[in-house]
């Protein structure tokens, strides 16, 4: 009997190793620290000959890595925009490993029909028309890029050519935005169009919100046939939303591909006095939104929406006599860059199912409030600045009179009691606090601005 016949015949046992050693981390996350800032290198060997089974595996597990693994999806874990996962999204994520769904393809499995599910879901979460649809993708880098390339194919059949088919050659793309994240910046790499060829469009003052009129004279002035715009609902640092309705009038008028990069603040939707602020966004030509960030599901999980399904198709489409189908159904390797992906959709559909819109809201609102209440901490203390107002959850400021901030962030971090980012607010170093667990409270917010009271006095951090 070979090593894994073995252990297939006590997985239960395996499992229930696994399931202990998942629980302790779990109930770690409260004490454990944010971050681990120093982990140990792993000393280099040769790859075992042999194998020593998956019980003792497991037992190196909990010595050698487990301990230096961070609390990212802890309360206090507030560097990028880090969600951690629900209780629902644990067992689907479990459960979509035991299952292991290859959703390439229809035909085989209910897998597909879940995810077209959870598209409409996420689509009437979000209140967008019937017409959106889409695919789940590893995450907002992966569905900029959808964007983008839809965004290219768009441009190239206003100049008669199918750019997936016949490639860029004799093609004109102009790409404008004013705030682009890192991710699309890495799609118009990818996508062959170039980092260095988007065309950049000014902020309004003190913001990082597109101004309008430099995109009206931007677009006047381009002379390309084909036009891209990168719009934001929800900047990186200061958390501003693009005004979609004027921006859609403009690329309706230039005939300009509009896609949206809302990655976390699309979520903003789901509050009432919030919602305006992404008037326009049902009039995008795609959408990025994460679900490993606010709808807490573990990663991976990117979601790209759009109407346009036939364009994201003809990008993406694979051809070959093993991969045909009768299914009603979309095939999902026709719209995602993979061929092969796992079940990302059980997750999500754990979540909703479970939580509904209510128990969203609810994460959303609790986590705005707790951006609120360390930003009023902040706006009150004479050792802190508060760079911009916190609008949503993202909380902008610095220490008073220290000059080298990076050494201050460290020792912060250091502490293990919050782990937090830089950032950059029109042009002055910043750190970036960022609010998006849900299983965050207003005590751990008490106990991160107690350190940072002590770390003003000059005091021991607590």
């Amino acid at each position: 009997m070979s090593l894994m016949d073995s252990e297939s015949s006590d997985l239960a046992g395996l499992l229930e190793r696994a399931l202990d050693t998942s629980l302790d981390f779990v109930d770690s996350l409260t004490e454990r620290p944010s971050a681990c800032v120093a982990p140990p290198d792993l000393p280099s060997g040769l790859l075992p000959e042999q194998g020593v089974g998956s019980e003792k595996t497991l037992d190196h597990f909990r010595e050698e890595l487990l301990p230096y693994l961070s609390a990212s999806a802890g309360p206090r874990y507030w560097g990028f925009v880090t969600g951690g996962a629900t209780p629902a999204a644990l067992l689907g994520d479990w459960l979509s490993s035991v299952t292991d769904q290859n959703l390439s393809i229809a035909g085989d499995s209910i897998a597909p029909a879940v995810e077209v599910q959870v598209l409409d879901w996420l689509r009437q979460l979000f209140q967008l028309p019937e017409t959106f649809s889409g695919s789940l993708t590893s995450g907002a880098t992966s569905a900029n890029l959808l964007g983008i390339l839809c965004g290219r194919q768009f441009a190239g059949e206003a100049q008669g050519i199918d750019v997936a088919a016949s490639g860029l050659a004799g093609t004109l793309i102009h790409v404008f935005s004013a705030c682009p994240h890192a991710s699309s910046l890495k799609g118009l790499a990818i996508a062959g169009l170039g980092r260095d060829s988007l065309m950049s469009v000014a902020c309004e003052p003190d913001s990082e919100k597109m101004s309008l009129s430099a995109l009206e004279y931007a677009l006047s002035a381009s002379g390309s046939p084909g036009k891209i715009v990168l719009a934001s609902a929800g900047t990186v640092t200061g958390t501003d939303f693009d005004d979609l309705s004027a921006i859609a009038d403009l690329c309706q008028k230039h005939r300009a591909w509009l896609h949206v990069d809302g990655a976390f603040g699309i979520f903003s939707r789901l509050l009432e006095d919030k919602r305006n602020w992404t008037d326009g966004l049902e009039r995008a030509d795609s959408i990025t939104c994460d679900g490993h960030k606010w709808l807490n599901v573990p990663y991976d999980s990117g979601i790209f929406l759009t109407p346009h399904t036939r364009l994201l198709e003809q990008v993406l489409s694979v051809s070959s006599p093993y991969l045909v189908n009768d299914s009603a159904l979309p095939s999902f390797m026709n719209r995602g860059v993979e061929n092969s992906r796992r079940f990302r959709a059980l997750p999500i559909w754990f979540s909703l199912q479970a939580y509904g819109r209510a128990g969203v809201e609810e994460m959303v609102a609790g986590n705005c409030q707790q951006a609120a209440r360390l930003a009023d901490w902040l706006e009150a203390s004479p050792d802190y600045e508060l760079l911009t107002p916190c609008k949503l959850n993202v909380v902008v400021f610095r220490p008073a009179n220290v000059d080298d901030l990076t050494g201050w962030l460290k020792r912060v971090n250091a502490t293990g009691t919050v782990f937090v980012t830089p950032g950059r607010w029109q042009g002055t170093d910043a750190v970036r606090a960022a609010f998006s667990n849900w299983s965050t409270t207003s005590a751990d917010v008490d106990r991160v601005t107690g350190l940072l009271e002590n770390m003003a006095k000059g005091e021991s951090p607590i």
